[in-house]
């Protein structure tokens, strides 16, 4: 969809803090993070949202997962939120089924207070969690 900002993403039209791809899902920094290192997940063929196909949890999960571990591990992240909006009424924003992976220290607020600023620059975040480097 050309009018789908993940699409344009996937597309190369629009850059992104990739830190995951393969063939079938991409998983890239959050433009507007809540937590340091808030990666987004999504499939590179467009669905609305992760209710609309059987297949896109399925499908996006094992990502989920390892970028989850690469982001506790790399970041020093206590545990992640993994969270996913399905719909407007539910806070969607974007509609290209994404995945929402946060994570969580020991210090950091608690999930209804995570719309705070981060300070750390998204190149140094990328730096730390990118799976080429």
């Amino acid at each position: 969809m050309t009018d789908c900002l993940f699409c344009r993403i996937v597309a190369g039209e629009i850059p992104a803090k990739k830190i995951y791809e393969d063939d079938d899902a991409l998983a890239f920094l959050d433009i507007a993070p809540w937590q340091v290192g808030h990666t987004l997940v999504i499939p590179k063929r467009h669905v609305e949202n992760v209710i609309a196909d059987d297949q896109v949890l399925a499908e996006l999960g094992p990502v989920v997962a390892m970028v989850a571990r690469t982001l506790q591990d790399r970041l020093g992240a206590d545990a992640c939120n993994i969270v996913s909006n399905a719909g407007a009424v539910a806070g969607q924003e974007v509609f290209h089924a994404h995945v929402h992976v946060l994570p969580r220290y020991a210090s950091s607020p608690g999930i209804a207070n995570l719309k705070t600023p981060v300070t750390e620059e998204a190149e140094t975040t990328w730096n730390r969690v990118n799976y080429k480097a």
